[in-house]
This record gives C-alpha cells, sequence and structure tokens, in this order.
C-alpha cells in the first residue's frame, strides 16, 4: 500500500510540476527581483526537472529539486495542504483532499 501511495504522490507532484496545473505556484521574493525573464527560465528549469537521484530524493516523491540558475542556487519544493489551506493535506496521494503548491525560492531564503 506504501509503495502505491508513493508511486501516486509522485505522479501528482511530476503532472503538476511539468503543467503547473492543479496546484498553486509561488515564487518568492528573491525570485522574483531577478526580473521577468530570469523567472520565465527557472519556471521553464522547474518544469523540465529530471534530475531526482536517491540522494535528492529519497523517498522518490519528487517533492524537491535545486539547480544552478547563473550564479544563484534555486530550490523547489512541494507542501501540501488540505482544501482550505489551514492544515496539513490528511493524504497527499489523494488530489480530493490535497491543495499542491509548488514554492520557488532562492537557496539562501529556504
Amino acid at each position: 500500500m506504501a509503495e502505491f501511495k508513493t508511486d501516486r504522490i509522485r505522479e501528482l507532484n511530476d503532472r503538476a510540476r511539468q503543467s503547473f496545473t492543479s496546484c498553486r505556484v509561488v515564487i518568492t521574493r528573491g525570485i522574483a527581483e531577478l526580473g521577468d525573464d530570469a523567472v520565465n527560465q527557472i519556471l521553464a528549469q522547474v518544469r523540465s526537472y529530471d534530475r531526482f537521484t536517491p540522494d535528492n530524493d529519497p523517498y522518490q516523491e519528487h517533492d524537491f529539486g535545486s539547480f544552478r540558475w547563473g550564479e544563484v542556487q534555486v530550490f523547489w519544493r512541494w507542501d501540501y495542504y488540505d482544501l482550505e489551506y489551514s492544515m496539513h493535506s490528511p493524504d497527499p496521494a489523494d488530489e480530493t483532499v490535497t491543495a499542491r503548491v509548488l514554492t520557488v525560492m532562492l537557496a539562501e531564503e529556504y
């Protein structure tokens, strides 16, 4: 059962990250201050990110990524909330009870 949940979380995370649908995408002030062109390029890298390894994805949920954009280190991560965004999701594998939030930030903002 746990493997099914992991597979489902990974599938939902990848689909939402690659399309920016069925989720909210938040960029931090540090990312926004890089300018519109930078933001567009960084978001494109988030969408196409595929460098998951046992070191950076130990639970195989594809819930975090890190890459360099120019001179800055960028992190992105998923958080899972209930549908009212008031508490943690009761089941991140169930999209009917989970609101996904993808946050893109400078590493120094983490």
